[in-house]
């Protein structure tokens, strides 16, 4: 680039950060190894003002640096306001789960668009929640049931016998839950969901291979560059790292290229940078679009550093900007 960025970086609290695990340290760490200036706040952070016809959007932020250990892994600057619509990109790096607050934020970050650069979009993160955005490819899911409707439930039940549950907003395989068919739990499972939320449920036919992993499968612009399989612990049924899945290097079969293929396109028209995937066996089961993780292991494991190809797509978005925006100015001289 031809002048380093301002970049303001939506996350969770920075003494949350694992340093060998955390995807948005390490695209801090390549933004300011590219000498790009970085900010940090907190969602919570965010202020929308409306004065007649202006609006704005500032944030209560700090400027941070980071570092690897046994180097200190942040340190902030003092806090100031910072006008959004002044950064060259924001990164919306929050953790769901996908609730009001979190649909609250994309809205108030389509007003500094399209100035400041949004990764991933706004828009569409709103319109794709991880476990809706696969729906719209139901040749590559198994069988599948959202729903509120407990008899249609127990229908799906009936007919595929072993299923998983999941709540259709959560994270790190929070809430779900693997019946099998003598599981006397499934009743008690719906009442304790129902009883704490109106949202409605999903429902999949399990899938045995996933004791040989769910595949991570990393998209920087809707092409596949890397991939991280998980392993399910024993005694697990669910293969997020979170619950002690174990990362393992792994290669793309011509299944899942072809699922890449698939949906590729739809993800680099709607602005979604960074997309993690998750297969298993010859199925897409989420396309996890808000905060996707995986970068770090896929590098641990012998792949490349997904970081450089994302910052990469990132400034080639921000000069493409830059240029119409000149070409702009010149046809309305020549006016």
């Amino acid at each position: 680039m031809a002048h380093p960025l301002k970049v303001a970086v939506q996350m969770d609290p920075l003494g949350s950060i694992n340093p060998d695990a955390d995807s948005t340290f390490v695209l801090m760490l390549e933004a300011q190894a590219r000498g790009h200036l970085l900010w940090h706040y907190e969602v919570r952070n965010l202020a929308f003002t409306s004065v007649g016809e202006s609006v704005h959007l500032a944030a209560r932020a700090r400027r941070v640096a980071v570092a690897r250990p046994p180097a200190e892994i942040y340190r902030l600057g003092p806090e100031e306001t910072l006008d959004l619509a002044g950064m060259d990109v924001v990164l919306m790096r929050q953790d769901p789960p996908f609730d009001m607050a979190y649909i609250t934020a994309t809205h108030l970050l389509e007003h500094i668009r399209p100035g400041t650069l949004v990764v991933n979009e706004p828009r569409n993160v709103r319109n794709a929640p991880e476990k809706l955005l696969v729906t719209h490819f139901p040749e590559l899911m198994p069988p599948t049931l959202v729903t509120w409707d407990v008899a249609a439930m127990r229908a799906f039940r009936a007919e595929h016998r072993e299923i998983v549950i999941k709540p259709l907003f959560g994270n790190g395989g929070a809430g779900v839950f693997r019946i099998r068919p003598d599981d006397e739990n499934f009743n008690s499972v719906l009442e304790m969901h129902f009883a704490r939320t109106r949202e409605p449920l999903m429902l999949q036919r399990y899938e045995p291979a996933v004791r040989q992993g769910d595949k991570r499968i990393i998209l920087v612009d809707g092409e596949p560059l890397g991939a991280v399989n998980r392993i399910p612990a024993e005694g697990e049924a669910r293969a997020n790292m979170h619950v002690g899945a174990k990362p393992v290097a792994t290669t793309l079969s011509a299944r899942d290229r072809e699922i890449c293929t698939r949906i590729g396109p739809t993800l680099r028209e709607q602005g979604l940078i960074f997309v993690g995937i998750d297969v298993i066996g010859d199925w897409l089961t989420e396309i996890n679009v808000t905060s996707p993780t995986g970068l770090q292991e896929v590098a641990r494991l012998g792949g490349a550093h997904l970081e450089a190809a994302i910052w990469d797509c990132i400034e080639e978005r921000i000069a493409e900007r830059a240029g119409a925006t000149r070409a702009t100015r010149r046809a309305v001289r020549s006016v």
